[in-house]
């Protein structure tokens, strides 16, 4: 029996230690294998969609319990070229949005005409897109009423006057992470539910008099963008899309640490859904996608390759693959607008 080695006379193994959780769920990011890519043949793509239907609808979870949406107009104000009202609506028997209806002058009379559900990204919420405050380039609301189109803005749970007023910037940079933390104990997703009161507003919108259902759209960025994303993919009635600032992939968007956000994650979603799995279920509607060529949270190289993909995969359903359009242009995170007027004309 060989005697034991001298423990003194063997060269220490280095040990590759780590103290960051950033760092770890890097390492875990860049080793991720989708699972269930989008094929090459064409023929496979209806199957995969298919499946990519299935995995969201898990994730996303059961609706929650609903409520008679209730509408209450609780303000106008005459914007000059556009009247705007603040409407109080119900989506749950204990929640309830508040949101601005942006009615173009000309439209206050009717006829039934198409329209835009305006989704805010993080920041003061409706206000902003509204053009009520932070600067001209993020006013897109503003920018859509000023078009001809009826305009709901609604704010997201933890965004304007749904913030909880015991937040702090001293203790939470986001009210959606901690809602992230209650939701967790819960067991729900604050992305579904978050898309779940897109989906009401939607109700609102097909119910109101001077929208045409046949016509709805919606346009968001940055983490407007990501419920604009989701909404066209789970929402039939939405007709079209403007996704500014996200579309690129779940690997290149969160390389950044601070990119993350307790509203706008699935459980499970790494390898099993990407960006361009969600984009699959919008087709064959158009699809404006925004990408600034200095954005560092949503990189524009990723960006070009999915929507290369995402047009492959229209293409492969018997959709026009002109239909994805790819807005590419100088700046950064932020809202573009240039080809919103076309896009729309065109959309329906």
């Amino acid at each position: 029996m060989a005697s034991p080695p001298d423990r003194a006379a063997v060269a220490a193994e280095p040990r590759r230690r780590n103290l960051s959780p950033w760092a770890s769920w890097s390492l875990h990011l860049r080793a991720v294998v989708d699972e269930d890519p989008c094929p090459d043949a064409a023929d496979a793509v209806p199957a995969w969609r298919e499946r990519v239907r299935a995995r969201l609808a898990e994730m996303l979870g059961s609706p929650p319990p609903t409520a008679p949406l209730d509408p209450e107009v609780t303000d106008e104000v005459d914007a000059g070229d556009h009247v705007r009202r603040r409407i109080l609506y119900d989506v749950e028997p204990t929640m309830s949005v508040p949101a601005y209806l942006l009615v173009p002058k000309a439209r206050v009379a009717g006829p039934p005409g198409p329209a835009v559900l305006a989704v805010h990204g993080h920041g003061p919420g409706k206000e902003m897109i509204c053009g009520l405050t932070g600067p001209a380039q993020e006013h897109y609301a503003l920018q859509l009423v000023r078009l001809g189109y009826v305009v709901l803005a609604p704010d997201l749970r933890c965004f304007g006057e749904r913030q909880d007023p015991q937040w702090s910037p001293e203790v939470h940079k986001y009210d959606c992470d901690w809602n992230l933390v209650a939701a967790t104990m819960a067991g729900a997703v604050p992305l579904a539910q978050n898309l779940w009161d897109l989906q009401r507003s939607v109700d609102l919108l097909v119910a109101h008099p001077l929208v045409d259902p046949a016509r709805i759209a919606v346009a968001g960025l940055s983490y407007g963008a990501t419920m604009s994303l989701f909404l066209a993919a789970t929402d039939d009635r939405i007709g079209a899309a403007i996704v500014s600032g996200y579309l690129s992939s779940w690997r290149a968007a969160h390389s950044v640490p601070w990119n993350l956000c307790g509203s706008q994650v699935l459980p499970g979603q790494l390898g099993r859904l990407e960006h361009l799995d969600v984009a699959s279920l919008v087709a064959p509607r158009p699809i404006l996608v925004e990408s600034g060529t200095d954005d560092l949270l949503f990189p524009v190289d990723a960006a070009r390759a999915t929507v290369a993909s995402l047009r492959r995969v229209y293409a492969a359903l018997g959709a026009d693959p002109d239909r994805v359009e790819h807005d590419v242009f100088e700046g950064g995170h932020r809202w573009h607008g240039t080809r919103t007027e076309a896009f729309l004309e065109t959309a329906w």
